[in-house]
């Protein structure tokens, strides 16, 4: 899609906070409209509409949507974000476990801005299925890094949760 429309969209979740939540279908309107300028079908279309299900609390219709733009082909930057994201819907519906399957692979993809992200929800889905060890070395593990200091040991600390024997 052209620069143009992606700055709209932009504009649009930029002025997301503007819609409290008795207006939430109004923004969902404001997507819908920008959507409709895209070929019928658009993973780019479907991918948006499911970001603003699931940001005005509709997990249940973000998920199909995020699944549709996937297998239509979004990938890059957007399909990262889209696995992102409906692993944590799968999480809010119960079905943590599609979460975990999903987003393991991140954890070997090509670094990125999105990594802490990937690692966090990965740790919520881990947690909602009783693993928080798990979770919790993911977390620490994404933390260590941006500390001042306690690096190494907090990096260590991660690993240990899930392997004593290091």
């Amino acid at each position: 899609m052209n620069e143009d429309w992606e700055d709209r969209v932009a504009a649009a979740w930029a002025a997301f906070d503007d819609y409290p939540e008795e207006r939430a279908h109004e923004f969902r309107a404001v997507i819908d409209a920008l959507v409709a300028e895209l070929p019928e079908g658009s993973p780019l279309g479907l991918f948006e509409q499911a970001c603003a299900w699931d940001s005005t609390g509709h997990s249940d219709k973000a998920v199909p949507l995020y699944r549709e733009a996937l297998a239509r082909g979004l990938d890059g930057y957007k399909g990262r974000r889209a696995r992102i994201q409906l692993s944590s819907s799968l999480r809010n519906i119960g079905e943590a476990e599609e979460g975990v399957k999903l987003l393991t692979p991140e954890l070997d993809a090509p670094s990125d801005e999105l990594d802490d992200a990937v690692r966090a929800t990965l740790a919520l889905c881990l947690s909602s299925l009783g693993r928080d060890r798990e979770g919790l070395s993911l977390v620490l593990g994404a933390l260590a890094p941006h500390l001042p200091r306690y690096q190494r040991s907090m990096a260590n600390y991660a690993r240990a949760l899930v392997d004593p024997q290091d």
